[in-house]
């Protein structure tokens, strides 16, 4: 399993998401412009020590970076009306998530919009958090896969 965030912005997020993929073997691939650096400074500043055990990818273009894969990938949106329960996950899907401010960006819609979901939520409420996103779809995910190979 591979989580993208698209052009993140707060560390303290991408810390935490970086945190889910350590405990879930998950890959994280991170599109930049980064709203933070990933120096050993600002990693050892927002807590990041497990940094090191997750596998994390850059990529400078999102677009071109999908269209070169192979892998299942979706979309996860507040802007979406399927939820996110209603995808067969496999174990080499990639989960892809926009940025805090921003969303992801308009070409994915454009070219995949049957390829987004959300999590629901009550009506007008604005987002929650990106890491809690990541987390409550990866798991749904790992479920489906009877959590392997994770230990209980």
């Amino acid at each position: 399993m591979e989580i993208i965030l698209y052009q993140p912005e707060i560390p303290q997020n991408t810390g935490n998401v970086v945190r889910t993929c350590a405990v879930t073997n998950a890959s994280l691939t991170l599109v930049r412009p980064l709203g933070f650096s990933t120096s050993d400074k600002a990693l050892k500043r927002a807590g990041l020590d497990y940094w090191h055990d997750v596998d994390i990818n850059y990529v400078d273009d999102l677009h071109k970076h999908l269209l070169t894969i192979e892998q299942p990938f979706y979309f996860f949106s507040s802007k979406a009306s399927l939820p996110y329960t209603e995808i067969c996950f496999g174990e080499s899907d990639l989960l892809i998530f926009g940025s805090e401010q921003q969303g992801l960006p308009e070409f994915a819609w454009d070219l995949w919009p049957e390829r987004f979901y959300r999590i629901p939520m009550r009506e007008n409420a604005r987002c929650l958090n990106l890491s809690n996103s990541v987390a409550i779809v990866l798991y749904e995910a790992l479920r489906q896969q009877k959590f392997q190979p994770l230990a209980f």
